[in-house]
């Protein structure tokens, strides 16, 4: 199975995935975002059409998706590390989670490739591991659900001068980040199905 083809997208429907933790755990001052509540509802819907979201691909996310074979054969070339890719991964107790890495490494490593547009956000990267702070809980939602020990989260951009290209930070799994995002991901899967039942009592009404 491809990551991005339709079969995946189905398979992706309806859960709470890697690439949504960061809004389940978005807050505000006054407590859960507005993009919290939208993904809340967002699933719900996946979960009653068995339609997977439609989502606009920019030209950013375009770009990602060209570049991320060419950064995971540097990151090959640089680490000596051979990358196993895998399509989607359910974690082994709650079926509503799941997770699409960019790659497996030994028994032990993740990767998750980041290819940015703007080249600020690699310097940033190169300077202090930005990226790997910026996507912290879908890093960290992958080391839960794939049970791995560490991620190399990597930012590539081939604009860079030779060595320069690739940014690489290790994350190591953190237990109490873990612990919180499970039981984020619980109480969001109790108000999903709340909310699947409510709609379907009210289309019943109708």
């Amino acid at each position: 199975m491809i990551q991005g083809s339709a079969e995946w997208l189905a398979l992706r429907a309806g859960k709470l995935t890697g690439s949504r933790f960061a809004d389940l755990m978005a807050t505000t001052k006054s407590g859960p975002s507005t993009s919290r509540a939208n993904l809340i509802v967002t699933v719900a819907l996946e979960r009653l059409t068995g339609e997977p979201e439609t989502t606009f691909q920019n030209d950013a996310m375009r770009r990602g998706s060209e570049l991320e074979p060419l950064a995971r054969g540097a990151y090959e070339a640089h680490t000596g590390e051979l990358v196993d890719q895998v399509a989607f991964i359910v974690h082994p107790r709650l079926s509503f989670v799941g997770i699409s890495p960019d790659g497996l490494i030994g028994d032990k490593g993740l990767l998750e490739i980041k290819c940015p547009s703007a080249q600020a956000k690699h310097l940033y990267a190169l300077r202090n591991g930005a990226h790997a702070q910026e996507y912290r809980w879908q890093v960290q939602g992958q080391l839960w659900v794939a049970e791995r020990e560490w991620c190399d989260v990597v930012s590539y951009d081939p604009r860079f001068p030779t060595g320069l290209q690739l940014a690489i930070e290790r994350v190591n799994r953190d237990e109490i980040a873990i612990k919180t995002l499970e039981e984020a991901c619980i109480k969001a899967d109790a108000e999903i199905t709340a909310i699947c039942s409510e709609l379907i009592n009210m289309r019943k009404a109708t």
